[in-house]
């Protein structure tokens, strides 16, 4: 690993709320406000998007745009591959959530046998499908996908075939078969889930940090803790969803959600986690500038990039030298 490459995804046909992909823009314009060279500082690539089938109607009410949303991972996938394959880290800068599970597929096309865990920073589970989804958003469904995991026993929807065809897809992106194992997951500020997401996280015995433990543990301890549990795992992808972060701190975000994480325990974890050398990508994702004056939020999670950057290149040096 010589080098961070920045994955810029500006797609957003997985959320509910429209904006998310303003997200990148937005951290680029808190970048110049704050007089940061971060931009110039790492090269970029950008996955081409399809925002614009957002004008058009979706006909998959249980997973919208999913066919849409297939072509777009592929990209994500194929970029993260190729950056891992380059020796660089990538740090994706995305707009809604489900880009994750095309980055744990692109992780694991470049080692494919490598255990790979997933600690998943978020107020939201993200574990439905489109046989459970109450919305059909996909941005609430990438670790279902990564799981290989329908959650029929929680079945509520009939999703049609087709919508049925392109899921599969998006289990078996870039290779067949699940990419992640429930026990090689921790949820981290998880708060905001829906029954059928509970059933599973419990079936599955996923393990769940809740907020009343950060912060009685602090981020060293439970950084320490969280990859003594993920001990199996070769490497370890970290996804950020800035509605982590406390309502307060997270206006500019599509779902906020209160009782969250703290701007510094947010900075001190994503810092500590990246410091172990198993971290080999950093994803960030679901600013929405259009929900926010000022771009505060944009700022605040620039302030947590720029920690978090930080802390990979302690260890990319480290690793160099």
């Amino acid at each position: 690993m010589k080098r961070i490459k920045l994955i810029e995804v500006r797609s957003e046909l997985g959320a509910g709320t429209r904006g998310a992909s303003l997200g990148v823009d937005a951290l680029r314009i808190a970048s110049l406000n704050k007089g940061s060279d971060y931009f110039r500082r790492y090269n970029a690539v950008a996955v081409p998007d399809l925002n614009h089938v957002l004008f058009e109607k979706h006909f998959f009410p249980y997973a919208k745009y999913i066919d849409s949303i297939y072509m777009v991972q592929k990209g994500i996938a194929s970029a993260v591959e190729q950056t891992l394959r380059f020796g660089e880290f990538p740090l994706v800068l995305a707009g809604d959530h489900s880009s994750a599970n095309a980055t744990i597929a692109g992780i694991k096309a470049a080692y494919p046998h490598k255990t790979l865990g997933v600690i998943w920073i978020d107020a939201h589970a993200d574990i439905h499908s489109p046989y459970t989804t109450p919305s059909g958003n996909v941005h609430g469904m990438p670790l279902a996908a990564a799981l290989n995991e329908d959650n029929r026993p929680c079945q509520r929807n009939q999703p049609d075939a087709e919508t049925e065809f392109f899921w599969r897809r998006l289990q078996n992106l870039a290779e067949p078969g699940p990419k992640l194992r429930p026990e090689h997951l921790v949820y981290v500020a998880v708060r905001d889930t829906e029954a059928e997401e509970d059933a599973v996280i419990k079936r599955l015995g996923i393990k769940w940090i809740k907020l009343p433990e950060i912060e009685e543990k602090g981020a060293r301890q439970l950084a320490q803790e969280i990859y003594a549990h993920l001990h199996q795992c070769d490497l370890v992808y970290i996804s950020f969803d800035v509605d982590s972060l406390d309502s307060g701190f997270s206006k500019g975000t599509g779902t906020p959600v209160e009782a969250g994480l703290y701007l510094s325990e947010a900075e001190n974890l994503c810092q500590d986690l990246l410091a172990d050398e198993r971290a080999v990508c950093f994803e960030m994702v679901e600013i929405n500038p259009t929900l926010d004056n000022e771009n505060t939020m944009a700022k605040n999670a620039f302030n947590i990039l720029e920690k978090a950057t930080a802390a990979i290149e302690r260890r990319l040096a480290k690793a160099g030298g």
